[in-house]
């Protein structure tokens, strides 16, 4: 049962030869169709002018940017300060019922 199963000789494979019959007749397109003959090559091209910023802010732009930053800063603070309180709420209550349960575990005939 636990013997390995050796083919036939006349079935199995010789070192020379591979299982998988070799791609033949493949022929790959060209990367580029557009037969075009080369050029002269091109000028080169002029350095662009120094790029304007894109956004300009005037002052009451600034002004929203900063409110709407602050904003955002208390909103995100009160979520955490929120979530933090409800974990410690959360732990508290646990504790005080771990104490009351273990009180009652401990002293059974002292109520």
């Amino acid at each position: 049962m636990f013997t390995p199963k050796i083919p036939p000789p006349d079935t199995a494979p010789t070192p020379g030869t591979s299982l998988v019959p070799p791609l033949t007749g493949l022929v790959h397109p060209p990367a580029c169709t557009c037969h075009h003959t080369p050029t002269a090559p091109m000028a080169p091209v002029p350095a662009a002018a120094p790029a304007r910023p894109a956004v300009r802010f005037t002052p009451g732009s600034l002004l929203v940017a900063a409110a709407g930053g602050t904003a955002v800063v208390l909103v995100v603070g009160t979520v955490l300060v929120s979530m933090l309180l409800a974990t410690a709420i959360t732990a508290a209550s646990v504790a005080v019922c771990a104490v009351v349960l273990r009180s009652l575990l401990n002293r059974p005939n002292n109520r």
